[in-house]
């Protein structure tokens, strides 16, 4: 690791910690030559899957995306952030639990909905209603008698 205040790459380990539940390391380091400390985390790289869209076009796994569509379906609601974290987290081991290389918007959007669903019952029907394009009123009622089955 280069010392990100002279640039020499000798530097040692000085304290290492789990963070974010075991899903990252901090470590705090210390440089050989000038002593300058620093923290450095360190996180596994997982591979996602590509995003197939509705018109065929394909692109990268985009977890801004995922995380602004949930912000929008939750505003307001009573539901913490570590909560959406969370489901942000169970449905990107979801989609790496497939083991495919590319998987539709369509499966992302039911993963997100199957999300919503156990967290809360109007943030589902929000996102449920932009994301299955409802036309009228009829069609919120018939999603919401299916939440009560």
């Amino acid at each position: 690791m280069h010392c990100p205040f002279c640039g020499i790459q000798d530097t040692k380990v000085i304290d290492s910690r789990l963070v974010a539940d075991g899903a990252s390391v901090r470590r705090r380091r210390e440089c050989n030559q000038c002593r300058e400390r620093f923290t450095t985390f360190e996180t596994a790289e997982l591979v996602m899957p590509r995003v197939i869209k509705s018109d065929g076009s394909r692109e990268p796994f985009n977890e801004d995306k995922l995380r602004n569509g949930l912000l929008r379906a939750l505003e307001k609601r009573p539901v913490s952030l570590e909560v959406m974290e969370q489901a942000i987290h169970n449905i990107k081991s979801s989609l790496r639990a497939t083991g495919e290389r590319e998987i539709s918007s369509h499966e992302v959007g039911n993963l997100v909905m199957e999300n919503l669903k156990s967290i809360d019952k109007v943030a589902y029907i929000r996102f449920a209603s932009v994301y299955r394009a409802f036309e009228d009123i009829r069609e919120f009622g018939e999603e919401i008698a299916r939440l009560n089955d």
